[in-house]
């Protein structure tokens, strides 16, 4: 079994020391989708849902959001980002969202993605909830990354 790298040799936990480790670009891409009725998903793209524009403000929230992981997830580094994206996709039974992070440094931007799809997906949700409750966040995951010693991956089923 690998080295579980944010336990002390006492077992207690610890912020992995990066200091070491060699600066390279890193990418890392995200997605998730928001399942909703037709009502819901009309609203939102005729900028009908009274709270204002939902896109805007769940983009702004996602980027925001990718920004406070060290503050949000215990033993995560607080990182310089250079570039995050939050982008949309209206389907048909909701919206895909993705999201990008981006820096030159010692660790990786996943959870910077995955938090930015997270919280971007809560506030489409929390911004349209009172034309459909019955909204679903769903399948946020990883699905690529560059940079770093294991270098590129791509979640499966994904084109290299």
């Amino acid at each position: 079994m690998a080295e579980l790298t944010h336990l002390d040799a006492q077992g207690h936990a610890r912020m992995v020391d990066v200091g070491g480790k060699a600066e390279t670009r890193r990418l890392a891409i995200a997605e998730g989708r928001i399942l909703m009725g037709p009502q819901a998903l009309e609203a939102i793209r005729d900028g009908a849902i009274p709270k204002g524009d939902v896109l805007a403000a769940a983009r702004i929230a996602g980027i925001m959001a990718a920004k406070k992981v060290g503050d949000l997830i215990p033993l995560c580094h607080p990182l310089a980002l250079d570039s995050v994206s939050v982008d949309f996709v209206l389907e048909d039974n909701g919206l895909r969202c993705t999201a990008s992070a981006s820096l030159t440094g010692k660790t990786g931007v996943e959870m910077e993605a995955l938090t930015a799809v997270s919280v971007a997906l809560l506030t489409v949700y929390d911004m349209a909830k009172a034309v459909d409750k019955a909204m679903e966040i769903t399948g946020i995951r990883l699905i690529e990354k560059h940079g770093g010693k294991s270098g590129s991956w791509y979640a499966p089923g994904r084109p290299a």
